[in-house]
C-alpha cells in the first residue's frame, strides 16, 4: 500500500468581497498518493491557483480537511505552516524565482539555511547533489543572468529538491518557457519521479503538460469536473527527439 501524501475532503474555500461572498473551491475532495505524477489544470476562474495556495499552505480552507503527509493543516500556526512548506514541499514556480546576484549553488542552499539540522558542509553537499541530479553540476558558480531560461528553471527543480520534500508542487513551471525547453524540463520531472519516486503535483492550463503525468485533475468554477488516470503517458524525452534539430 502507498502512502496518501495529500488527502483533501470536502474543501471549501470562500473569500469575501465587497457585500459578495465568492465561492472558490466549492466541496472539492482528491488524494494523492506517494510517488504519484498529478497534473491540476483548469482555466481562470476555475479555482486552480486557490488549490495551489492551499496545498502549498499559503492559505487555509474555510472548511474541510487538507493533511499533508499525515499532518491535518487546519488548526496549525503561521510558523508551522511555514515549517511543513520549508521542510514537506518543494516549490517550483513560473518565474523561477532566483536571487539575482547569487550562485546556483547559494540559490540551491538557501531553504537550508533555516534548517538548524543541517551543516553547513551538509548544506553545500546537498545543494551540489541536487545540481548534479538536474544536469547542472557544471554551473554551480553561475549566476541566473549566465544562464539560459531552461538551466535556471532546472536550479529552481534543484533548490525544491534540497529538503527533500514529500511532495513538489509546481505552478506553471513550463509557462515561460518555448517548446523544446518544456519538454526537457518535462522530461526531467518524469525522470525525477521515476528514479527519485518524487511525488509531483503540477498545476497547469496547458492540456500537452498533461500528457506527460500519471493522472489528471480538472477543475472547473470551484469543482472537480474530471479525476482520471493517463493510461497512454507520454515521454517527454521521446517527444523532444521528435523536435526538428535547431540551426546553431
Amino acid at each position: 500500500m502507498t502512502k496518501d501524501i495529500i488527502k483533501i475532503e470536502d474543501l471549501k474555500r470562500e473569500f469575501t468581497m465587497g457585500n459578495e461572498t465568492v465561492h472558490a473551491l466549492k466541496g472539492i475532495s482528491f488524494t494523492i498518493k506517494e510517488g504519484e505524477f498529478v497534473t491540476i489544470m483548469g482555466s481562470s476562474g476555475s479555482g486552480k491557483s486557490t488549490m495551489l495556495n492551499i496545498l502549498g499552505c499559503l492559505d487555509q480552507p474555510s472548511s474541510g480537511g487538507y493533511e499533508i503527509d499525515s499532518v491535518k493543516v487546519k488548526d496549525l500556526s503561521r510558523n508551522e505552516l511555514a515549517t511543513i512548506r520549508n521542510e514537506k514541499i518543494g516549490f517550483i514556480f513560473q518565474s523561477y524565482n532566483l536571487l539575482a546576484r547569487t550562485s546556483a549553488i547559494e540559490n540551491v542552499e538557501l531553504p537550508l539555511l533555516y534548517n538548524s539540522k543541517v551543516s553547513n558542509s551538509e548544506r553545500r553537499e546537498r545543494a551540489i547533489k541536487a545540481l548534479e541530479m538536474v544536469g547542472l553540476g557544471e554551473r554551480l558558480h553561475h549566476t541566473p543572468s549566465q544562464l539560459s531560461g531552461g538551466q535556471q528553471q532546472r536550479v529552481a527543480i534543484a533548490r525544491a529538491l534540497v529538503n527533500n520534500p514529500v511532495m513538489i508542487l509546481a505552478d506553471e513551471a513550463t509557462g515561460n518557457l518555448d517548446t523544446r525547453t518544456s519538454y526537457e524540463i518535462m522530461s526531467l520531472f518524469q525522470e525525477l519521479n521515476k528514479t527519485q519516486g518524487i511525488t509531483i503535483t503540477f498545476v497547469t492550463h496547458e492540456p500537452d503538460i498533461a500528457m506527460f503525468s500519471s493522472r489528471t485533475i480538472v477543475l472547473k468554477d470551484g469543482h472537480v469536473i474530471k479525476d482520471e488516470k493517463n493510461d497512454s503517458i507520454l515521454s517527454a524525452a521521446s517527444e523532444l527527439a521528435k523536435l526538428p534539430k535547431e540551426d546553431h
